[in-house]
């Protein structure tokens, strides 16, 4: 079949539900007509979309806090696209919107779920990172979850990530006596203690991760906030002090287990330190959104807190900056930047 490029579309699908580390021929790449909207909804051309570890749950058929990717279906994401068709008077033909239909180029969504954004204010691609979600996520779990103090000593993992970078530099702001992170490349842990301010940083890749912890911190940890699991959260609980907090974000490293992996093996100095393990999701945390845009995003306009955002283009490309993803490829957030964003578009970056 060919299509007119005015009125084609392109998705990606969920072809197949991967077993183990997701490959290429688990997506589907489809050209499709450009949909129409109904009443009470609009038409959008996404500039820049989102991929997020968490997706990787969604590609298997298991009940959780979200519904699977049903396969042979187009998946979904955040995204911020441009209005082109209008049924409701909020939203004009111009207009940017967020909103959760990604992987795709043009998405019919209904207006009750979309959320004008402006790009004169911060870049487009920032209401996908610093200043959506992941921001949000960072800010919510160290401040409700692991219920920060100034004062502690914090250790993040998956430190150089669109949502442990944004916890490391707002420790600091606030007050943490020390901020320590682990990140998978030299490069990597330079730019956590040289660009971000943390205290100190290492390579989980250079030995075992405890080792590397106690030395960073040896008078021991306040929070750990995790993005990891594994091994990192067992060198956690064994640095933990008493009364120490531990917010649940992500286990990156078991996202792609075929079999069940086995709880920290410590997970009996719970008793004896007392600590707090709290699992982590930004939808609990939805009423903090106000408060938080109005106190980082001033953070963000005067460069006080920074972030770091890889893109990848192409529509076509979003399988590859998916997988790209769960193996570590990015720096801070990492986004699919469509067809009709690039130099004369919007500002997505």
């Amino acid at each position: 079949m060919t299509f007119d490029a005015a009125t084609q579309a392109t998705e990606v699908r969920l072809a197949s539900r991967p077993h183990g580390t997701p490959t290429l021929d688990a997506f589907a790449i489809v050209d499709t007509e450009i949909p129409v909207p109904a009443p009470g909804q609009i038409l959008v051309r996404n500039l820049v979309m989102s991929v997020d570890p968490a997706m990787r749950g969604r590609m298997r058929d298991v009940k959780s806090y979200v519904a699977p990717f049903e396969v042979g279906k187009v998946m979904s994401g955040g995204a911020v696209g441009e209005v082109i068709e209008s049924t409701v008077d909020d939203f004009r033909p111009g207009d940017h919107v967020l909103h959760q239909l990604g992987w795709r180029t043009h998405a019919v969504v209904d207006a009750a779920k979309a959320l004008k954004v402006d790009g004169s204010v911060a870049p487009l691609s920032s209401y996908l990172g610093v200043l959506g979600m992941p921001g949000l996520t960072a800010y919510a779990g160290l401040l409700e979850s692991a219920e920060f103090q100034a004062g502690d000593t914090v250790f993040v993992s998956g430190a150089a990530g669109a949502v442990g970078s944004v916890v490391g530099q707002l420790a600091k702001l606030k007050g943490a006596a020390r901020v320590i992170g682990s990140a998978g490349s030299a490069e990597k842990v330079r730019y956590l203690v040289d660009e971000l301010g943390f205290d100190v940083a290492f390579n989980y890749k250079d030995g075992p991760v405890r080792d590397q912890l106690r030395d960073a911190a040896p008078d021991g940890i306040d929070v750990y906030f995790d993005n990891v699991g594994g091994d990192h959260l067992e060198a956690a609980i064994d640095s933990i002090n008493l009364h120490g907090r531990i917010a649940v974000c992500g286990m990156i490293s078991q996202y792609n287990a075929t079999e069940p992996t086995p709880a920290p093996r410590n997970l009996g100095q719970i008793i004896a330190k007392r600590f707090t393990m709290r699992g982590l999701l930004v939808l609990d945390h939805a009423g903090l959104r106000e408060q938080f845009l109005a106190e980082v995003a001033p953070l963000v306009a005067s460069g006080r807190l920074t972030y770091s955002e890889t893109f990848v283009d192409g529509i076509r490309n979003a399988p590859e900056a998916f997988l790209g993803l769960l193996s570590g490829a990015n720096t801070g957030k990492m986004l699919v930047r469509l067809e009709g964003a690039g130099p004369g578009g919007p500002d997505v970056s």
